[in-house]
């Protein structure tokens, strides 16, 4: 089924008049990610964290900036050479934004490697865990390192002389390779004097030194080091005269035509190779690296200057995260946790007799993912279900839900999986996800062209009697085992009648053709939630206006779309109060007098990566209350299928604000405040207040 391009939005009418569409009331959207990025940088400053869990801080930090460049900074490039001059909400043109965008990476860029090198090795090193230098080995750890080198490097690495025979090779994207210079002929007599090297990514970059051999507790060597200790072993009869890292970032965006293409699974597959092949958009190379040298890998790269990131250490600080899972230092790392159990029956069918007492809330990762996949495998093996229906966005390579899926189709049942292949950078995973599903029988369906499948929702078909009944559960988050344990995000298992033939009824629409009546209980993008959002919002604001009490708080990872933005500073402007938990993204400028002054924008980052959207409006008491797949960015609101579903009982209800919202706005521990010029601000303790964040609040209460 193919959905208009343009669904109808919300009514912007008056926007210009009140002066709403001003670009100096909008934040650039690329510029707000990075601001993003400088916030977890700081959490690996914070010396309240463990020091093991600050190294992963940074090397998030480093891995954020990556697909920063592959997919955004990407687009941006991609604007600016097709000759794009339309600005966004904030009026920058493309090119305005690129030297933008371009100032501040260099600027946490070079933040990111003077705390490496000045703070946080300095402390690794003083708990007895060392990097060492090529030319700080001792003579029995070089031993070591060059059989290490001969045995498990050398055999897997092709140097590549450059001359008319060999030209510059195209390096794969992000991939670790040196730059070398040479003197001297080889055996054929040749005199090329520049080499390229490219790493394989089989080899473990983090290479730890023998217990016997290292004089701390802790030792390790990088394999950049090991490759340049041993170079001159790679050009027999030449004599290496510069050995260099570099890395080279490439466009890794996708791009297929769904309009022309007739089988999407294959036209994905023929283009996965071209991701490491990619426009390139970024150079790092190490600073050593003579001027006339990096001119040249520019020049190959077709980069601008501005495009060239010097660093002082290992062009990828992302491989620096091995150290966490080497050093077995649990007092350097996060105290461990368990996960509330949700107290099912011990008897079959269990989950079934649990959800028909009541709805059962999840708030992972504080309660365990356990029970949904639970409510998964047990329908597989139940005689008396007869389907299952799925959407899956991304999983684990080994789920346990998708092995219960499959053990349902073997078994006779009717199963259908809604499996989103573009879910960006798990492309791959997802096609072979299909593959196997297809495999045992299930009903495959890869969404619909030209919106992804971005809703979170599992039906299960349960014969009880003469009747059928139906389970669903409902997440703001993806059915991730492992990402269960790591962010957090609002699950909700129920067999309420209405709320499952509206998810009947989404699932029909996603598999079939024609339109799907109105949703009684659900709100859905591209359709109704966007426009449900501006009529909460402006229900608040003519409460406001009457001069009663008038609320909103919203939880989202990003805002970014103009028309929400807009209808959120028009209730600003009728007066009311307006709280915003963003994690990341935020275009929005706060506590702007006449228009904004009246909302407050705060970023919670922390243990856990804050993933929830809940969305609070006071409704006159009535306090009505969404959980959502969405952010409010014009993707999530016209671009995808996504859903928002209602939290109505009254003590899940309670839980959810408590846990979600309240506690989030009453501590500023972890806590950083969005300030009207776009910058962020670490909020200040209350007097007297005890510093705990609201993750580690909710943790300790658990425990």
């Amino acid at each position: 089924m193919t959905l208009p391009q343009e669904y109808p939005r919300p009514d912007d009418a008056g926007a210009d008049a009140l002066g709403l569409n001003d670009p100096a009331l909008y934040l650039n959207r690329e510029l707000s990610l990075l601001e993003f990025n400088q916030r977890v940088l700081e959490q690996a400053r914070d010396t309240s964290q463990p020091l093991l869990e600050r190294l992963r801080f940074l090397t998030i930090c480093s891995t954020n900036l990556d697909e920063f460049f592959e997919i955004r900074a990407a687009g941006v490039k991609e604007q600016i050479a097709y000759g794009v001059s339309r600005a966004d909400a904030d009026g920058l043109s493309p090119q305005a934004a690129m030297k933008l965008i371009s100032e501040r990476a260099h600027q946490l860029v070079g933040e990111q490697y003077r705390f490496l090198n000045e703070i946080l090795l300095p402390e690794l090193e003083a708990e007895g865990i060392r990097i060492l230098r090529r030319t700080e080995l001792n003579k029995a750890q070089r031993t070591w390192v060059e059989k290490y080198f001969k045995r498990e490097v050398y055999p897997v690495l092709t140097p590549l002389s450059l001359d008319p025979a060999h030209p510059f090779p195209m390096v794969l994207n992000k991939g670790l390779c040196f730059f070398l210079t040479l003197t001297g002929k080889d055996a054929f007599g040749r005199t090329s004097d520049t080499a390229v090297l490219q790493v394989p990514r089989s080899l473990p970059r983090v290479i730890e030194i023998p217990e016997e051999l290292a004089d701390g507790q802790h030792e390790f060597v990088l394999l950049s080091s090991v490759i340049h200790a041993h170079v001159d072993v790679l050009f027999p009869g030449m004599k290496p005269t510069g050995c260099y890292q570099f890395r080279v970032t490439r466009n890794s965006d996708l791009w297929v035509d769904e309009e022309e293409i007739d089988d999407l699974l294959n036209a994905l597959k023929g283009e996965l190779p071209s991701r490491k092949f990619g426009a390139a958009v970024r150079l790092e190379v190490t600073e050593d690296l003579p001027e006339e040298d990096r001119h040249y890998l520019l020049r190959r790269c077709e980069l601008q200057p501005s495009d060239l990131y010097t660093v002082d250490g290992p062009v990828n600080l992302h491989r620096l995260a091995a150290l966490y899972a080497l050093v077995d230092r649990p007092d350097l790392k996060f105290r461990p946790f368990r996960p509330r159990k949700l107290a099912a029956d011990s008897t079959a069918p269990g989950m079934f007799s649990t959800i028909r007492r009541g709805d059962v809330l999840l708030h992972h990762p504080f309660d365990a993912f356990r029970p949904v996949i639970k409510f998964v495998r047990q329908a597989a093996t139940d005689p008396h279900v007869v389907a299952i229906k799925q959407t899956l966005y991304r999983t684990d390579r080994n789920s346990l839900l998708v092995d219960a899926l499959i053990q349902a189709a073997r078994a006779g049942k009717e199963v259908t999986a809604i499996i989103e292949l573009r879910a960006r950078f798990d492309e791959e995973a997802n096609i072979d996800l299909a593959k196997r599903l297809q495999e045992v029988g299930a009903n495959v369906v890869y969404g619909i062209v030209g919106y992804k499948a971005h809703a979170k929702m599992l039906m299960v078909v349960r014969r009880e009697g003469e009747r059928l009944h139906r389970y669903v559960h409902l997440g703001t988050g993806n059915y991730h085992s492992k990402t269960a344990t790591a962010y957090t995000d609002i699950g909700l298992l129920t067999c309420d009648p209405v709320i499952a033939e509206d998810v009947h009824k989404l699932f029909q629409q996603m598999t079939g053709l024609g339109r799907v009546p109105k949703l009684k209980k659900l709100l859905q993008s591209p359709f109704s939630l966007h426009k449900q959002l501006a009529l909460l919002i402006r229900k608040e604001a003519e409460a406001a206006r009457r001069g009663e009490k008038a609320r909103i708080v919203v939880k989202v990872n990003s805002i970014s779309d103009p028309i929400m933005i807009r209808e959120l500073y028009r209730a600003s402007q009728a007066g009311v109060r307006i709280e915003l938990i963003v994690r990341g993204v935020c275009c929005l400028r706060p506590g702007i007098p006449g228009i904004s002054e009246n909302i407050r924008v705060r970023s919670v980052i922390g243990r856990f990566l804050e993933h929830s959207r809940v969305f609070y409006f006071y409704a006159g008491g009535e306090e009505t209350l969404y959980c959502a797949s969405a952010d409010w960015m014009p993707r999530n609101l016209y671009r995808r299928v996504e859903t928002a579903f209602p939290i109505e009982d009254p003590k899940l209800k309670k839980r959810v604000v408590e846990e979600c919202l309240e506690i989030y706005l009453e501590r500023d521990a972890g806590v950083w405040l969005l300030q009207s010029d776009g910058s962020y601000t670490r909020a200040a303790p209350k007097a007297g207040a005890t510093e705990v964040s609201a993750q580690d609040y909710i943790l300790n209460e658990l425990r």
